[in-house]
């Protein structure tokens, strides 16, 4: 039975995120803003248009031809193909929009304060003033500086990031007495799952280290039991995400991921960013580490009571704030080296996802040692003000004379003194200052964080990249298979208007914002060869550019102001039969072949190793494709002699070849691309894309949610029988 003041908590919380997010929940399109255009649309509307597609004509989009030449659609993580709120939203959706995703992300906010107020209310359960901590750790957790910064627009980020309060809660409740209660565990190991399915592996990898840190925390480092029960919430997160985690592993070695260095992933936040944990946005347009700076006292003083917990959480974010700097860090430099798994993520700044999740918990239990005996804290809060006074009284000093550049600064310095002043008298006035400290905490919080740079006042139905621009539309009308390269102007990558909205409009491009590059393609398309060579190895007959000639013969067929749309004059065709062949073992091996410029790329293939077939001399052929769909290729090939047919199609496991009708194996071309032996004669040549990895995770994830519906619905009846 939930309690009347959780009834008011709740529903207070829903109202504050309807506030907060009132501008794009809005049915009023003069009063709409949307998300700004960046990852959010280039890559997440984008691979979520390509997702709603294929799902709505009952397909699996495990193949997605529309950028980066072609990649594992299921494999690309930040895709959250089978991620559940994702299914969910396609559901509901009678179209994909722009605001489809808004309404996603904000409900996912939503969610993730609600949970994290049932968290800390377990975690204090039967002390005084429980339910109001709660209630500000979960505003502090969800409209502090982390949440409210640049994860919104990281949609795969924000929705990973939400499901740790559940994970923490299984675990909490799990371990309340001797015995394990292992229905808890369960829901630990599901919402760690889901985590790991929402597509940021990053933050998912610092959600399950702090998940089995703190199991064996409230086991009381009972290694035994520790040992047992993670195994068990380890086996349901794999099972439950082993559909999108094995093809994501597999498509992980074969990225250009392999390639980044110690210096490439050791980025990280400034120390400079400390500042923010008083005065936010100061260095910068975010404040990942700013959850208020009545918080940030609170969160001190909670340090200070009798909490059990209080230790495991300080010390968490200790290490992760340590962890945030990255390679500014030496314990950066030893995660490096000892912690599994370290070594494949960059962006190191992402650890503050951890502190965030521990500073509200902190706040909250210096809500209740505050509120507990407020006369011991009065001189805390006094003392607090006069150093908040005197740093802004020391910006004004420093920089009132420069208004236009510093004024954004100096206001923000005194808005944050008058809060902690407004608190420190709210502390002073006992039998008010549950209220007034929430109202002030709420206030703050709202005024740094909701009107930031995450949004533009744009309607989301007025925004272009939902209709595809005229020269887009020009290709949208050609016949045939052909792909496009739309990185050739300056400062954007990508099909008009930039990022993966090839997959948005279905035009097949070489370019694509996908972080996860197959390295092969990459190295081609944009690492290291020149960009005919990569228009031949992958057929591509259109480019996007604003000059007036290419390095190629070609014509400007479409102009749109300074973008102009060429067509190639001898494009190379998606099939194509070649009759001499050089061996290469290895990508680049094959790479140094072509930069060769006496090298002829169209007559002589670069192949990985020898084809089981004696190639004879060039003669008469033809290949018509017939079927072009992306898991499913057909060609019709005829050739009047033994030779090799190439194809403009990325090399990756899954593809099962097939030469009238029997199995064949694929032969690495250019280090990229596909390459057939073609017997003499007449043939039908046919591609499926059928991995092995999604069909054994696909599988194991049945069994597995499967296994946990029959569980939980067991446990229920069982419950609902002995309780009568």
């Amino acid at each position: 039975m939930i309690k009347r003041q959780d009834r008011i908590a709740l529903t207070v919380l829903v109202l504050l995120w309807g506030l907060f997010f009132w501008r794009i929940l809005t049915p009023n399109i003069a009063d709409q803003a949307s998300f700004v255009d960046s990852d959010y649309s280039g890559q997440f509307v984008a691979f979520g248009a390509y997702q709603y597609n294929r799902l709505s004509a009952g397909e699996i989009p495990l193949w997605n031809p529309y950028n980066n030449g072609g990649l594992p659609f299921i494999a690309d993580t930040q895709a959250a193909v089978f991620y559940p709120p994702r299914l969910l939203t396609i559901a509901l959706s009678s179209s994909w929009t722009y605001a489809s995703l808004q309404v996603e992300v904000a409900f996912h906010v939503l969610l993730y304060t609600l949970l994290m107020y049932v968290l800390i209310r377990r975690m204090t359960l039967n002390q005084n003033h429980s339910e109001l901590a709660a209630f500000i750790g979960a505003i502090t957790a969800g409209y502090g500086g982390f949440m409210t910064g640049y994860p919104p627009l990281q949609v795969a980020l924000l929705e990973a990031a939400i499901w740790l309060p559940l994970v923490l809660l299984g675990i909490l409740e799990a371990t309340r007495h001797e015995s394990i209660r292992w229905g808890w565990i369960l829901l630990a190991g599901w919402a760690l799952g889901i985590s790991w399915m929402a597509g940021h592996p990053q933050t998912s990898w610092f959600a399950t280290y702090l998940a089995v840190a703190y199991l064996a925390y409230r086991v009381g480092f009972n290694w035994r039991k520790w040992i047992i029960w993670t195994g068990v919430m380890g086996v349901v997160t794999l099972g439950v995400t082993a559909v999108q985690l094995l093809p994501g592993f597999e498509y992980l070695q074969m990225t250009m991921r392999t390639n980044f260095t110690f210096d490439a992933k050791g980025s990280g936040l400034e120390f400079s960013d400390l500042s923010t944990l008083i005065l936010p946005k100061l260095p910068f347009f975010w404040s990942p580490v700013y959850f208020g700076a009545i918080g940030f006292l609170l969160s001190i003083i909670g340090m200070f009571g009798k909490a059990r917990e209080r230790v495991f959480w300080g010390i968490v974010a200790l290490i992760a704030l340590a962890l945030s700097f990255g390679d500014k860090s030496p314990l950066f430099h030893a995660a490096y080296n000892l912690l599994p798994g370290m070594r494949f993520f960059r962006g190191q700044e992402r650890a503050i996802f951890l502190f965030a999740n521990s500073a509200a918990i902190l706040t909250a239990f210096g809500v209740i040692v505050l509120l507990n005996a407020p006369e011991k804290f009065r001189r805390w809060f006094a003392g607090y003000g006069v150093i908040c006074g005197v740093i802004a009284g020391g910006i004004y000093i420093l920089w009132f004379d420069n208004p236009d550049n510093y004024n954004y600064i100096i206001n923000q310095a005194f808005f944050i003194m008058l809060m902690v002043m407004f608190a420190t008298v709210a502390v002073y006035s006992p039998p008010r200052t549950a209220l007034i400290l929430a109202g002030l905490i709420v206030f703050e919080l709202f005024t740094v964080n909701m009107d930031n740079l995450n949004y533009e006042r744009i309607p989301a139905s007025q925004r272009s990249i939902m209709q595809a621009p005229p020269l887009v539309e020009y290709l949208q009308a050609q016949d045939g298979v052909f792909r496009v390269d739309g990185g050739m102007v300056e400062g954007r990558i990508g099909i008009p208007p930039g990022g993966n909205t090839g997959s948005l409009y279905g035009i097949e491009d070489i370019r694509g914002i996908s972080p996860l590059f197959l390295d092969g393609a990459h190295a081609i398309i944009q690492r290291e060869m020149p960009t005919e060579i990569a228009w031949e190895v992958f057929g591509v007959r259109y480019v996007f550019s604003e000059l007036d000639t290419l390095p190629v013969e070609s014509e400007i067929i479409a102009t749109d102001d300074a973008l102009k749309l060429h067509e190639l004059s001898n494009p190379r065709p998606y099939a194509l039969m070649v009759y001499d062949y050089v061996i290469a073992p290895g990508d680049e091996f094959a790479r140094e072949y072509l930069a060769n410029p006496a090298f002829d790329e169209r007559s002589t293939l670069v192949l990985e190793r020898e084809p089981d077939l004696s190639i004879e001399a060039e003669a008469e052929w033809n290949a018509t494709i017939t079927r072009y769909e992306p898991e499913h290729i057909s060609i019709e090939v005829s050739t009047a002699s033994n030779g090799l047919l190439s194809l403009a199609q990325v090399d990756y496991p899954g593809w099962q070849v097939t030469i009238d009708g029997e199995r064949v194996e694929p032969i690495r071309a250019y280090g990229a691309v596909i390459a057939l032996p073609i017997p003499a004669g007449e043939h039908e040549v046919t591609l499926t894309y059928a991995p092995r990895s999604f069909q054994i995770g696909a599988g194991l994830s049945l069994v597995t949610w499967a296994g946990l519906i029959i569980l939980t619905g067991s446990l229920m009846i069982w419950r609902r029988f002995s309780s009568s």
